[in-house]
């Protein structure tokens, strides 16, 4: 059987980069048990409650669903379990370093397959107060504004 090659994501938290300024990204690995990977492969998962913590030197990420292996007997594993993140020892010093300060959490932005791995991809981030929420949202909305005036012009209308 050739080894899987490629990246193919599973889940993606499109509500992190909403609700916090996203500081540096993190990928790392999780360590699963067979039913967890079973479920992966299906493409079900959900990040948004997820998040990460530090604890005695290792990297846990909590509040990730990954729901039960359908076809899974008595050994299924449990949904919201607590599971151990893959991180080199200088990443994670770093990462205690940077979350000592307030305000700054670890927050999952994506979960995938890497080369046949599963890869969790984390951020340090800020939280963002409901007026910068605001801001982004009419930045946002400006700059689809501008993209497409700039096609009606392209394409020799003037509404």
């Amino acid at each position: 059987m050739p080894k899987e090659t490629g990246h193919k994501l599973i889940a993606s938290n499109k509500k992190a980069r909403h609700d916090y300024h996203i500081d540096s990204v993190y990928e790392a690995g999780l360590v699963l048990t067979g039913t967890e990977v079973k479920s992966l492969r299906l493409g079900r998962a959900s990040l948004v409650d997820g998040y990460a913590l530090i604890k005695d030197g290792e990297v846990w990420l909590q509040g990730v669903h990954i729901p039960e292996y359908t076809e899974g007997t008595w050994t299924n594993h449990e949904p919201r379990r607590s599971r151990k993140l893959l991180l080199h020892k200088l990443e994670i010093s770093r990462l205690i370093g940077k979350t000592r300060e307030t305000g700054v959490t670890l927050v999952p932005l994506s979960l995938y397959f890497k080369d046949g791995k599963a890869k969790v991809e984390i951020a340090l981030a800020h939280g963002k107060k409901s007026y910068d929420k605001r801001q982004a949202l009419a930045e946002r909305q400006a700059g689809r504004e501008i993209q497409r005036a700039l096609g009606r012009r392209a394409k020799g209308r003037e509404d």
